[in-house]
C-alpha cells in the first residue's frame, strides 16, 4: 500500500531552503538533518533559485520593490526641494524685516 504524502507548510519549506542557502551544507545532508526526501528538498531549492533570479538578474517581487523605491525616492527628492524653497523664502523674507 502507498504511503500517504507528507504536507510541508509554507514556513517549513523556506526553513529549510534557507540552511541550505545559508550554511551550504549538501541538499542531501539537510535533507536527512530533516527527514524529508532529499529530491523534494532539491525541487523546493529550485524553486527558489529561479525565484530569486540566481542568473544576477532581479525576480520578480525585486523588481517591483525597485519600481516602488525609485517613485517613493523621487517624491521624497521633490519634497526635500519645495522644502528648501520655502526656507530660503522665509529666510529671506526674515532678513527684510
Amino acid at each position: 500500500m502507498a504511503e500517504a504524502r507528507r504536507k510541508f507548510d509554507r514556513e517549513f519549506r523556506e526553513g529549510a531552503v534557507r540552511i541550505v542557502r545559508e550554511t551550504g551544507k549538501p541538499i542531501a545532508q539537510v535533507a536527512r538533518e530533516l527527514g524529508i526526501n532529499s529530491g523534494t528538498l532539491a525541487n523546493w531549492v529550485a524553486t527558489d533559485r529561479r525565484a530569486r533570479g540566481s542568473d544576477g538578474h532581479l525576480s520578480a517581487d525585486e523588481r517591483a520593490e525597485l519600481a516602488r523605491l525609485r517613485r517613493e525616492n523621487a517624491e521624497l527628492a521633490m519634497e526635500r526641494d519645495v522644502l528648501k524653497r520655502s526656507v530660503a523664502l522665509w529666510v529671506k523674507d526674515a532678513m527684510g524685516r
